[in-house]
C-alpha cells in the first residue's frame, strides 16, 4: 500500500474532509500535509482509544522514540517515513510535534481544569502548534503569521470544544475551566447529567466569546502578503467541477476569520473577556 492510499484510508476512518482539501496544494505540499495529518490523527487517537492508561502512555512514549528516529534519518513507520522527507524539506520544529504528544498526554492525566491559563496551554498543545507546522508547509513571509497559526488554532480548539461538552463530560473530561463554572454558577454535577438552565446559555455565551476573541486576534494577525497562501480558497475560486465549492472543517474557518468578523457587540465583550493569557 502506498502511502497516499493509507493516509487516504486514515482521513476517511476518522470521516474528515481534510483529505480533500489537500488536493488544492502542489504536490510536494499535499504529501507534507498528509504525513503531518496523518501523525497528528495517529497521536490524537491515542486518548479515545480502549486500551488501558499505562498502554496510551505506552503508545505515546512509543511516538516519541518514533519521533527521535525521524529527526536522526532512521524513520521506521510508514508516517514517519514520509515525514522524514517533509521535514528535510520543509522547516518543521521537532518541538512542535513533541508538544502535541504532550499535549494528547495531559488527556490521559488531567480532566479538569482549574482556570483558562491552564486550558490554554493544552489548547497550544493540541492545536496552536499543528497550525504552526501548517504554515511552514503552507509558506508564509510576515513573522506575524506565527501569531496568526497560534491564535487561529486555539480558536477551533475551543469551539471544539463548546460543541463537544456533551461527548467530553460522557468520557470524564471537563475542559470549561472550573473557576468559570462557579463564577456563572453552574456545577459540575449539572454539567454532567446535561442541564439546560439560563446560567448554562451564559456560560456558554462568555465561552462562545472568547472563541470570537481568538478568530479576530487571528485575523486581525494575518498580513496581506500572506492572505492568499494561508487562507482557504473562497468558492468563487474553486472549479465548479471539484464539488468542493463549500469547505468545511478548519480550512473554512481560516476563510471565515479572515472574512468575516465578529460584531461590534461581540467585539466589546471580547474585549471585557481579556481572552489573552496574560
Amino acid at each position: 500500500m502506498s502511502f497516499t492510499d493509507y493516509c487516504s484510508r486514515l482521513t476517511r476512518k476518522s470521516r474528515s474532509n481534510f483529505y480533500y482539501s489537500f488536493l488544492f496544494l502542489s504536490k510536494e505540499k499535499r504529501e507534507a500535509m498528509y504525513a503531518v495529518y496523518a501523525f497528528c490523527r495517529s497521536v490524537d487517537d491515542i486518548a479515545d482509544g480502549q486500551a488501558s492508561g499505562a498502554e496510551k502512555q505506552g503508545l505515546l512514549d512509543e511516538w516519541r522514540r518514533e519521533l527521535d528516529r525521524c529527526y536522526q534519518g532512521k524513520p521506521g513507520h510508514p508516517i514517519t517515513v514520509r515525514l522524514a522527507q517533509s521535514v528535510q524539506r520543509f522547516p518543521i520544529p521537532k518541538e512542535h510535534f513533541e508538544e502535541l504528544i504532550a499535549g494528547v498526554e495531559m488527556d490521559l492525566t488531567q480532566h479538569r481544569y482549574a482556570t483558562f491559563r491552564e486550558l490554554y496551554e493544552y489548547c497550544y498543545r493540541v492545536a496552536g502548534v499543528v497550525g504552526l507546522m501548517c504554515i511552514e508547509i503552507f509558506d508564509y513571509r510576515n513573522p506575524k503569521a506565527k501569531d496568526y497559526a497560534v491564535n487561529l488554532g486555539v480558536a477551533l480548539q475551543l469551539t471544539n470544544i463548546l460543541r463537544d461538552v456533551r461527548v467530553d463530560a460522557e468520557r470524564g473530561r471537563i475542559y470549561l475551566p472550573q473557576d468559570e463554572l462557579a463564577r456563572f454558577d453552574y456545577s459540575e454535577e449539572e454539567l454532567l447529567r446535561g442541564a439546560y438552565t439560563p446560567a448554562f446559555l451564559d456560560l456558554m455565551r462568555f465561552s462562545a466569546a472568547r472563541a470570537r476573541c481568538y478568530f479576530q486576534n487571528a485575523r486581525e494577525l494575518l498580513a496581506a502578503e500572506d492572505r492568499m497562501s494561508l487562507t482557504a480558497p473562497s468558492p468563487s475560486r474553486l472549479p465548479r467541477s471539484s464539488g468542493l465549492r463549500s469547505p468545511s472543517g478548519p480550512a473554512a474557518y481560516m476563510g471565515s476569520a479572515a472574512a468575516n468578523p465578529p460584531g461590534s457587540q461581540q467585539r466589546a465583550l471580547a474585549r471585557r473577556l481579556q481572552c489573552t493569557v496574560c
